[in-house]
């Protein structure tokens, strides 16, 4: 038996005294996924930087800073550092900033327990270790080490993490430098420059002031051209919408948008995601759908508040 279209059980659930559940999992299985709509580097080469993110980009080369990157979630911001490692043919060095990082977490890893465990079993030793043997390079090590072209740095979301995380990063970022935990000299770039450092935040809370004068900051706004560019850029990911369907559930969504008083307003992110589920499952709307009556409307509404405000 052939799989059913996708998003068929979720669109009509079979009677349960009929249910195969053989069955089911096949189609649960072999339905397409969409993973090329969370593929940074998949995406960097659509990706189109407006001008004025083109001219901050720009900055941050000529006076080799940090670019820093706010906008709201889901505009684009992460995509920007995969869009220059496609851009300059390089190599992208991640960190994903969680409440707990600290600046040592950036630069590296040290296996503490497994090194105390090593020093008190004295008959495992079949080879002689060092503290450095139990040392694990992280992104902005690996970053310095690169050979093969300038790579780039993204320390992603840096508003999580705790207050001194930033102030923690001055010297690296200014002096592109840190000391080795261990031995008697300091960790800097390999390569002919630095490393391009794209940092984003999503203005959760205020960066210190040190940390800000360091970087070139441009803010992404969601704008109409931003939306329009976005889905042009990924329009081969809905087959099943016609230009017209497209054009209508943009337009919905900008509607949207322009509610007031959303607590989460949806973004370019939410907007793709629902147009890869109304093509799959072969949605058509009209225009004259209210917001609360549109389909699948749990992609882009995420706010039991935002919702009320919508069946108003």
């Amino acid at each position: 038996m052939s799989p059913s279209p996708p998003f068929e059980l979720v669109r009509d659930l079979p009677d349960p005294a009929r249910h195969d559940r053989a069955t089911a999992r096949e189609q649960l299985d072999s339905r397409p996924g969409r993973p090329t709509l969370h593929d940074l580097r998949v995406g960097a080469e659509r990706y189109r930087p407006n001008h004025g993110l083109r001219l901050a980009i720009n900055t941050a080369l000529a006076v080799d800073a940090p670019l820093l990157l706010t906008g709201d979630p889901g505009t684009g911001k992460t995509q920007v550092a995969y869009y220059l490692e496609w851009y300059f043919d390089s190599k992208v060095f991640a960190f994903q900033v969680r409440s707990t990082s600290t600046a040592r977490d950036l630069k590296y890893d040290f296996d503490a327990v497994a090194y105390l465990r090593y020093a008190q079993q004295p008959e495992a030793k079949t080879e002689p270790k060092t503290r450095s043997d139990f040392l694990y390079k992280q992104a902005l090590w690996q970053a310095y080490e690169y050979r093969a072209g300038t790579p780039i740095l993204l320390i992603d979301e840096i508003d999580k993490a705790p207050r001194d995380f930033p102030n923690d990063l001055l010297l690296e970022l200014d002096q592109h430098r840190f000391p080795h935990p261990f031995e008697a000299h300091e960790i800097r770039p390999c390569g002919q420059h630095p490393p391009v450092v794209v940092i984003t935040s999503n203005a959760e809370r205020r960066l210190p002031d040190a940390f800000l004068r360091r970087c070139v900051w441009h803010r992404i706004v969601l704008d109409d051209d931003l939306i329009d560019e976005a889905v042009r850029a990924r329009v081969g990911e809905f087959p099943n919408l016609d230009a017209r369907i497209r054009e209508i559930a943009i337009s919905h969504f900008k509607a949207i948008r322009r509610i007031e008083g959303l607590i989460k307003p949806p973004s370019t992110a939410e907007l793709l995601t629902w147009l890869a589920v109304l093509s799959a499952r072969g949605e058509r709307l009209e225009v004259d759908l209210s917001p609360a009556e549109l389909p699948c409307l749990g992609v882009l509404i995420k706010d039991a508040d935002d919702l009320d405000k919508l069946n108003n």
